[in-house]
């Protein structure tokens, strides 16, 4: 294991420390009580018959106490049982969703939203598969080892109060022989493993490009390359499958056989001690017992051997990831849909605060990808409350400064200072869900009325009055249900409902037409103005530009030009700008 394995395992058993004990104990237990409730019983019966030989000893014979005992351990190892169940599972999901939580944490920090606009399905089987493989490693690797190990140490301490040489060999060989097997099954499952683990991830992004763009791939005369990439690495996963049977039959015949033979030795050694009278019968009939019942436990491993594989190769890539994720709350930065709630941090602090600033730049360089600077040595301040639209052409760096400003991404060199903020972009999202919901993202607690009077500012409320359920309307996938135009006015609407002092519009009315664009921008600064909000907009068209008071030029990742309104330089830039 590396230092990214242990970081995952670290962060699994310290999610839910006391449960996650308390469920390897109950485990434990229960595996030990069934081995004591399988020696009893058998020394009950074999006492109990020797006993009955004679009338002097079938009077003098205690029936009662080993009946109880008898009694106690099936109900006590019942009890166990369900107990157990229900705590490890429980704390198993508990630690689970705890990890959910970190792990999606840690991609909330900058650089998160590149990253999952380039690989979302990567990052959702993280979030999915590659947790839900950790489970193994508790339920089906951990608790069974301790319990096997428990076992096999009882096992040899029992044996050994009726003879000490017996019972000390019997425990070495459990151990030895239990653990030889379960490594040799972990140390071969591991390559099938990691192949099976990989077309899986590989067979799901496959089938689902095959269905989401098989118009395209037809287009391309690429849908029979498509099915076959599809079925050769279907073919990869019955391989690897296959090759996980075979391991798991090996390793089942070779518990079977050392089973066995730890019975037979067992029955040689306590017949012979039986003969020399070194040892009575009933004990005997016990020990024979316990060595039946003790290589289970061990076999009980061959399930999370087998997923070992899938295991190294979850807690590699999720290890440094939970790592992130244990970042103060307040440092990272949440998104929802086109609307991001920001609130940044200095990633190099400055060394003085800027009282009435909503953004501060000094000397700074970024990239939105990569190593390679997109804007360098920018310096800029935007007080509280003011308009600015950053103009210029497309890749002149205006993205990346709002990314900055959003927290999106974080600087090369210098320091920013941002308020919390808002990005409100080109792209709607809109998810399968009510009306109400959506609204929620940006206000959780909002109550109906509040998002009735929302949606009357966008101009949406009587569109959803008009849906019947109104605000319980479900919405399709995507914003099935709505119009390009109703779903910008459920983004803007989103946009009015959150808290956050500063707006930025990223081309926010670039794909609509000209009447929706113009009501949209009407209504924005309507709102705007109203609250005294900070609006910084990334523009090259005029219509958006107009809403501002201060126009930035950007070119080539530097600002080429900072004029206000009133002036012949403002005026002039703006009329530069393209028309609708």
């Amino acid at each position: 294991m590396n230092a990214a394995s242990y970081a995952a395992l670290r962060q699994l058993l310290l999610a839910e420390p006391k449960r996650l004990l308390l469920g390897a104990v109950l485990a434990a237990l229960t595996t030990l009580g069934g081995m004591a409730l399988l020696g009893l019983s058998g020394w009950f019966i074999t006492a109990t018959a020797i006993a009955g030989m004679s009338a002097s000893t079938a009077f003098m014979f205690d029936v009662f106490a080993p009946s109880a005992g008898i009694r106690l351990l099936a109900l006590g190892r019942t009890g166990t049982r369900y107990a157990e169940r229900l705590v490890t599972h429980d704390a198993t999901f508990g630690a689970l969703a705890e990890l959910r939580v970190r792990l999606f944490r840690g991609w909330s920090l900058p650089d998160a939203a590149s990253r999952l606009l380039r690989s979302p399905a990567k990052l959702l089987f993280r979030l999915t598969a590659d947790i839900d493989a950790l489970e193994s490693l508790y339920l089906r690797l951990l608790v069974p080892a301790a319990t096997a190990l428990c076992a096999a140490v009882l096992a040899g301490v029992v044996v050994a109060f009726m003879q000490w040489q017996l019972g000390v060999v019997l425990g070495l060989w459990l151990l030895v022989c239990g653990g030889a097997i379960t490594l040799l099954l972990l140390k071969g499952a591991i390559r099938p493993g990691l192949a099976r683990s990989r077309a899986v991830e590989a067979l799901r992004a496959r089938a689902i490009d095959l269905v989401a763009g098989q118009t395209e791939l037809a287009m391309a005369g690429r849908l029979n390359a498509q099915c076959q990439s599809l079925s050769r690495t279907d073919h990869a996963l019955a391989r690897a499958d296959l090759a996980l049977m075979q391991r798991d039959t090996r390793a089942g015949a070779a518990f079977g056989i050392a089973g066995s033979a730890t019975l037979a030795a067992v029955l040689l050694a306590a017949a012979a001690l039986v003969e020399y009278r070194a040892m009575p019968v009933p004990l005997a009939a016990l020990a024979i017992l316990i060595a039946l019942a003790a290589m289970e436990p061990f076999a009980g491993l061959r399930r999370g051997a087998l997923e070992a594989g899938r295991l190294w190769l979850a807690m590699k890539r999720l290890g440094p990831r939970l790592e992130q994720g244990l970042a103060p709350a307040g440092a990272t930065t949440s998104a929802a849909a086109d609307t991001v709630a920001a609130k940044p941090t200095d990633a190099n602090v400055a060394g003085h605060a800027n009282p009435g600033a909503a953004i501060v730049f000094e000397h700074v360089a970024a990239a939105q990808s990569g190593r390679t600077p997109m804007v360098h040595a920018i310096d800029l301040r935007i007080a509280l409350g003011e308009r600015v639209a950053l103009v210029g052409p497309s890749g002149a760096g205006k993205s990346t400064l709002l990314a900055l400003m959003a927290g999106e991404i974080a600087p090369l060199a210098g320091s920013v200072q941002a308020a919390q903020a808002c990005l409100f972009t080109q792209r709607t999202e809109v998810f399968q869900d009510s009306v109400r919901d959506n609204l929620r993202l940006a206000a959780p607690d909002a109550d109906d009325d509040r998002l009735w009077h929302t949606l009357q500012a966008a101009g949406l409320d009587v569109q959803v009055r008009a849906f019947g359920k109104g605000l319980d309307t479900m919405l399709g996938e995507g914003g099935l249900g709505l119009s390009g135009g109703q779903a910008r006015r459920l983004a803007l609407a989103r946009l009015l409902l959150h808290p956050s002092r500063v707006w930025l519009l990223d081309e926010a009315t670039e794909a609509l037409d000209a009447a929706t664009a113009r009501d949209v921008l009407q209504r924005l600064d309507r709102h705007a103005r109203a609250e005294g909000q900070t609006v910084i907009i990334a523009t090259h068209l005029r219509r958006e530009a107009s809403l501002a008071d201060r126009l930035v030029g950007v070119r080539n990742g530097r600002i080429a030009f900072d004029v206000r309104r009133g002036t012949q330089d403002f005026d002039a830039a703006l009329a530069a700008l393209r028309q609708d």
